[in-house]
């Protein structure tokens, strides 16, 4: 694979590689879900994310559910599936903004990484970490690298044996490191989540 080829001239990930195989990329069709369950299952286990989700979906028959049926879901039903106050209205949020100026695949895919950064993070609730996952995992973007991310940091800190102590340094360092990979940096990223998962 290209991406391969091109990561493995640098040792580290030419390790990451070989002991863990190939990673390929996928795109989803219904953003406004992806940055809702998103939302959902910020600092929360795995276990406990696909269970909000679980309830979320029996809300609407276990059907995935339309922007307008979201956000014309009663304040209070979202809080008892699980959610907080907050989450119920970033969630709902979303679904407006859905509804209001469009976030469809094919809208996003013309545009850039900076562009849909700057257009998502405009719902109160959606920051950059989170766009920086659905541009990953939801648009399928090959060269996304998400530095404010804790497993991204503890992996490269580890692997590049990075001893700085300064955030704003050790991010320089990082951002350093993986201008190697672009424009292959999203799978860079999970080479790196694998190995910090023990993959």
């Amino acid at each position: 694979m290209e991406y391969a080829r091109h990561l493995s001239t640098d040792p580290v990930m030419q390790q990451l590689i070989q002991a863990q195989g190939p990673v390929s990329l996928k795109q989803e069709k219904d953003i406004y879900l992806y940055l809702c369950y998103s939302i959902m299952s910020q600092q929360l286990s795995t276990r406990v994310a696909d269970v909000l989700r679980e309830r979320f979906l029996a809300l609407y028959g276990k059907r995935k559910p339309s922007a307008q049926a979201i956000a014309d879901t009663p304040f209070e039903q979202l809080r008892a599936i699980g959610l907080s106050n907050a989450k119920v209205h970033y969630v709902q949020n979303v679904a407006r903004f859905e509804l209001t100026e469009g976030m469809q695949a094919k809208k996003l895919q013309t545009m850039s990484n900076d562009e849909i950064k700057t257009y998502l993070t405009s719902i109160k609730g959606v920051g950059n970490w989170t766009v920086e996952m659905l541009l990953m995992f939801a648009l399928g973007r090959e060269d996304v690298f998400a530095p404010d991310d804790l497993g991204i940091q503890q992996a490269m800190r580890k692997l590049y044996r990075i001893r700085l102590t300064d955030k704003r340094k050790f991010k320089m360092r990082m951002e350093t490191i993986s201008k190697k990979w672009a424009p292959y940096r999203t799978y860079a990223c999970i080479h790196l989540w694998r190995h910090k998962d023990g993959a």
